[in-house]
């Protein structure tokens, strides 16, 4: 959580709060980390990272909406900013989808 809260204190975004949700509690076996933020500006975030060695599909991009849907029911709110921090390659189809999803894709993670 160290790394993540450094990674984004360069990118001058703070939090008041960060929590890490557990995949499990959304039913999924996804290797991924799921946090739960709150900004100074009162933006609520959905972050997840995810690092992988294949690359990361527009079906993947599908599957990580259906998850934040889930994440949005379980946390009782939806959330303004939603943002994949991602370490693996990525097919420019399922960056463009989830940027048409009012998704941030960043790459530079690790």
């Amino acid at each position: 959580m160290k790394e993540l809260t450094h990674y984004f204190n360069e990118k001058n975004i703070l939090f008041k709060t960060i929590k890490h949700v557990d995949p499990k509690e959304l039913n999924s076996r996804k290797k991924i980390e799921i946090y739960c933020a709150t900004g100074i500006d009162k933006n609520y975030y959905a972050i997840f990272i995810l690092n992988s060695k294949s690359r990361f599909l527009k079906k993947n991009a599908e599957e990580l909406i259906e998850l934040c849907g889930k994440l949005a029911d379980l946390q009782g709110h939806n959330f303004k900013k939603k943002i994949l921090l991602i370490g693996s390659p990525l097919c420019s189809k399922a960056k463009e989808f989830l940027k048409d999803n009012e998704w941030k894709v960043h790459q530079d993670y690790k």
